[in-house]
């Protein structure tokens, strides 16, 4: 028996099918796998939060909150966990402490045991109450360091953020490489420095992006990780996790043995390649190989289509290089911010529109805006002054806690959606995401649901083209294609003024 366990989570409920089909994988795909999922042994299972809740209500006309109910009833015994967003919950804006605590309060009650609380600007401010409602209703809190790189994320800046969160209530610290920017040496570092000097247990997230996940995941055992983020193989790779099967078999007979049946975890990946190819077809994305440019931009893949796909809406497909070179300009005018939903997609459309304009900053979108304000939190180093003077003219930042100037939200949300609610839960969804909500309760109310036990499947309409921004080189990506006469873009720019993608 090994010595010292590597505990493993799979995160082919959530994060593997956000990652790489668009988060299209309904209850009803999940519901035949259950039992073995089950009997694997895992040290949790990752199936909620992220963008799962949104797209739950608008792409698939599911009650989230029945998905985990179902799935907890299939799974008593494995540890549920989610990501939650700290202050923003599952959503892209600060919420009122009356709807974190609801939130928290009604996901342990359905089921829910392990919460990843993160902040996109490592802020603990907005990380301390979701914290403390985890703590009050017997959840587990995992507080998580959103790894980055630029001049002030140190390693010694993490190891001090650690001990904050540790201060903070804590049960664990997760390390989380949103963007697959550790590189297996800094993670070995990292993690080892964590365990000597933070003294809780330590858990590793990262992706396949950049082509050294395994590696990476590696070293950090190694190190003395705890427990590791993988993604059963038929659902790996690519800009999702590491394939559990490999990191189990790596493992096998040494003292960090997971223990886990390769047998079993076989017949998963089996069930879900053919979900992938009967169900999710439509949403394959080209994305399965590794784009090193990750490490040059810091950007995650999904920032990458996000920002192509902006391109093409303008008709300036060939202007990708220019965003490319724009975008570190904005993120150190803008303090370094980690590049995570939201902030991977204020930057990102603010560097596409100074390319589009030819000036910066000649028009600033809102959301840059409200950050500079200080409505997103505690930049990581100082916003250069003249973005400040442009965005905000002169008008007064905030420096406390940004939610402390938020009203309460969850009688006023109950009284808005009215009979149309059956539930707490119900209000809390229509606070979160207003319109998704009504319309999945119309339809409800109608009779115009399917059973949540029935798959959604999404055939394959016609071979999904390879973005162009992970084909090949920048130069070849942007190369010209046959399209209508460019958009003036001053007539066309609020598109990218308004538009909020979800994300990680």
């Amino acid at each position: 028996m090994a010595k010292n366990p590597l505990g493993i989570t799979d995160t082919i409920l959530r994060d593997a099918h956000q990652s790489l089909l668009a988060t299209r994988m309904s209850t009803g795909s999940m519901l035949p796998v259950l039992e073995k999922l089950e009997a694997v042994g895992y040290h949790s299972l990752e199936m909620w939060g992220g963008a799962t809740f949104d797209s739950a209500l608008r792409f698939l006309q599911e009650d989230p909150w029945e998905r985990l109910r179902v799935l907890r009833a299939k799974m008593p015994t494995t540890p549920f966990q989610m990501l939650l967003r700290g202050q923003n919950i599952l959503g892209y804006r600060h919420y009122p402490d009356d709807i974190v605590e609801k939130f928290v309060e009604l996901s342990i009650k359905n089921g829910m045991n392990i919460f990843r609380t993160f902040d996109a600007l490592n802020d603990p401010r907005n990380m301390a109450y979701a914290m403390d409602c985890v703590a009050k209703y017997g959840g587990h809190n995992q507080a998580s360091i959103c790894y980055t790189i630029s001049p002030v994320h140190t390693i010694d800046a993490f190891v001090e953020l650690g001990k904050d969160l540790a201060d903070m209530g804590a049960d664990s610290i997760c390390i989380k490489d949103m963007a697959a920017l550790c590189t297996p040496y800094v993670a070995y570092e990292l993690t080892k420095r964590l365990k000597e000097e933070v003294g809780l247990p330590v858990q590793f997230h990262t992706h396949n992006t950049s082509g050294f996940a395994l590696g990476t995941l590696m070293k950090a055992a190694e190190a003395g990780v705890d427990v590791v983020d993988t993604a059963i193989s038929s659902i790996s790779g690519g800009t999702a996790q590491a394939p559990t099967e490999s990191m189990v078999a790596t493992l096998q007979g040494t003292d960090r043995d997971t223990g886990l049946d390769l047998l079993l975890l076989n017949e998963i990946a089996e069930y879900f390649r053919q979900v992938r190819t009967e169900h999710l077809a439509e949403f394959e994305a080209g994305l399965d190989t590794a784009d090193i440019r990750v490490l040059l931009y810091q950007m995650p893949g999904g920032m990458i289509s996000n920002l192509v796909s902006q391109l093409r809406q303008q008709g300036a497909a060939d202007r990708w290089e220019d965003v490319l070179k724009e975008l570190p300009q904005v993120r150190e005018d803008m303090g370094y911010p980690p590049l995570v939903t939201p902030t991977s997609q204020i930057v990102g459309s603010q560097a596409v529109i100074n390319v589009l304009m030819g000036e910066r900053y000649k028009i600033i979108t809102q959301e840059v805006r409200d950050y500079c304000k200080g409505l997103y939190g505690r930049a990581p180093a100082e916003l250069n002054p003249e973005l400040v003077e442009k965005a905000l003219g002169g008008e007064e930042r905030i420096t406390g806690r940004p939610a402390d100037s938020l009203e309460p939200g969850f009688e006023k949300a109950k009284a808005e959606i009215g009979d149309l609610a059956r539930s707490d839960e119900d209000v809390i969804s229509y606070a979160l995401f207003p319109s998704q909500a009504r319309e999945f309760f119309e339809l409800r109310a109608a009779g115009k649901v399917r059973p949540i036990t029935e798959p959604r499947i999404f055939p394959k309409a016609q071979a999904a083209p390879v973005p162009e921004a992970a084909a090949s080189p920048p130069k070849a990506a942007v190369a010209p294609v046959q399209r209508p006469e460019r958009p003036t873009p001053n007539r066309s720019l609020w598109r990218l003024t308004t538009r909020m993608n979800g994300g990680r």
